[in-house]
């Protein structure tokens, strides 16, 4: 019967809170006495997103996985005795169990110390007494909603800083090596859409540098220093793909232990980068268009809709215009992506670049393994400018790292890059002058026989001692 005494209280608190505090927080209530939930709900309802009151403990998962709660408001004693409290208890461990950063507040009409300091350290946050102050109950379950928002973007945070420990977490401005006019109108465009928020789509072949170009975009916009979350959607199963970008709850599949925010939800506010969405089912377009179009996402095991802002980059090295075309690339996902299309020019089409960028990587190298090598000889720029790179600058930057590992001397040297020639371009017209004929043929024997003098003089047929003095004239 108090229950209803209440209410002329409550009408007289609730005209007292500012409107400010309205839409606060989620709150689930759990009472067997149907007054307490009638009086409650009068009181919060007005001042709250929204609230939930059952008499039935056993339904705490189900209005959990519905409300995704705040705060938990559970009271102690329920059927199997008045006093003890000891069910209360229990479901503040199931409670826990399914969530360790639940806030719980814990109320009961037989208060003494020990049950209160016994709430505290099972994990309850607070503990109020039956029948409660007004002001005092608001300004428990309101602390208590900061509180757990306030774990919340704790939790994000640590979500967002596994991810900054990952290649593309960091959004440092990267080293851009190149001064050919391709590169400079990529970098012009680059420095003109960075500062804005356009969804920008990156082509090019497999090692041009997409995953550079979108860090760079991410380092001169506005949202530099916020997330940079990327996701290799190549490399992703199909079956993983919804886990991967829109996270999942607790126990939403077997694996399922503890929550976990999606790429899509930790790079809200920053820069997501979609690698490869080429290679994405018909299925999973739909699906992330969805979520694009939406501007938010539902994880799995979740009904609760989140809001996101995100800047989009995407990256592919397929023939995208023609994969829309032939429909096994959506026209409307294309037009969501592309605002801005920025292509990557091959490495072959650079021109001394190639020794700009190998040049960078030489030094790189030396540092890190410690050698004493600083220079490029002219038969090895000529050799590397020759080469077509069917594996563009990643190949490269490879090839360079072999040759400082390897070299023998401060100075790199043709034979000392092991190089084979794509099958997919068309080799450069050879040339029929003799010492560089003479050249070549020295430089394949060496390879054919692992850099062994010896053996590679044999098969030039000639002796070892004048395969050195070629060698060193060059």
């Amino acid at each position: 019967m108090w229950g209803f005494f209440l209410i002329f209280a409550i009408e007289k608190e609730r005209n007292e809170r500012k409107m400010e505090d309205k839409n606060k927080g989620k709150l689930l209530v759990i009472d067997d006495n149907e007054d307490i939930l009638f009086a409650l709900n009068l009181l919060l309802k007005p001042l709250v997103e929204d609230i939930r009151v059952t008499k039935q403990p056993e339904q705490i998962d189900r209005f959990y996985d519905l409300l995704h709660p705040d705060v938990v408001l559970l009271d102690m004693n329920f059927r199997r005795d008045a006093i003890s409290g000891e069910e209360g208890f229990e479901w503040l461990e199931h409670i826990l169990h399914r969530d360790a950063q639940a806030v719980v507040i814990l109320m009961t009409a037989y208060a003494d110390a020990d049950k209160a300091v016994r709430a505290l350290k099972s994990g309850a946050t607070d503990f109020i007494t039956k029948p409660w102050d007004n002001s005092k109950l608001l300004a428990t379950l309101f602390a208590g909603i900061e509180l757990s928002r306030e774990r919340h973007k704790n939790r994000l945070l640590e979500q967002r800083m596994e991810v900054a420990a990952s290649p593309f977490g960091a959004t440092a401005a990267p080293t851009i090596i190149g001064e050919s006019p391709v590169m400079r109108r990529v970098l012009q465009t680059v420095a003109q859409v960075a500062p804005t928020d356009a969804n920008v789509l990156i082509l090019g072949e497999n090692g041009t540098g997409k995953d550079v170009i979108a860090r760079q975009l991410c380092a001169l916009s506005g949202r530099s220093g916020k997330p940079f979350v990327s996701i290799d959607l190549g490399s992703v199963p199909e079956q993983l793909f919804e886990s991967e970008l829109f996270g999942y709850e607790k126990g939403a599949f077997t694996d399922a232990r503890k929550p976990k925010a999606g790429r899509m939800e930790t790079a809200s506010g920053g820069t997501l980068f979609l690698d490869e969405i080429g290679n994405l089912s018909l299925p999973l377009q739909a699906k992330l268009l969805a979520a694009l179009e939406r501007r938010e996402i539902s994880r799995l095991g979740s009904t609760q809709v989140t809001p996101i802002d995100v800047r989009l980059l995407s990256a592919t090295n397929a023939d995208i215009h023609a994969e829309v075309a032939e429909g096994r690339f959506r026209e409307d996902l294309f037009y969501r992506i592309n605002t801005i299309e920025i292509t990557i020019p091959p490495l072959r089409e650079r021109g001394e670049d190639i020794i700009l960028l190998a040049e960078h990587f030489l030094a790189t190298y030396a540092r890190k393994y410690n050698k004493v090598v600083t220079t490029l000889n002219r038969d090895a720029r000529q050799r590397l400018l020759r080469h077509t790179w069917p594996g563009n600058v990643r190949e490269l930057m490879h090839a360079v790292e072999r040759a400082v590992l390897l070299a023998k001397g401060p100075s790199l040297c043709a034979q000392d890059f092991v190089l084979k020639e794509s099958l997919r371009h068309t080799p450069p017209t050879p040339t029929l002058n003799l010492e560089r004929l003479e050249q070549e043929a020295i430089e394949r024997a060496m390879q054919i026989a692992g850099g062994n003098v010896t053996r590679a003089a044999e098969l030039l047929g000639i002796t070892r001692f004048a395969l050195y003095r070629k060698l060193n004239k060059s």
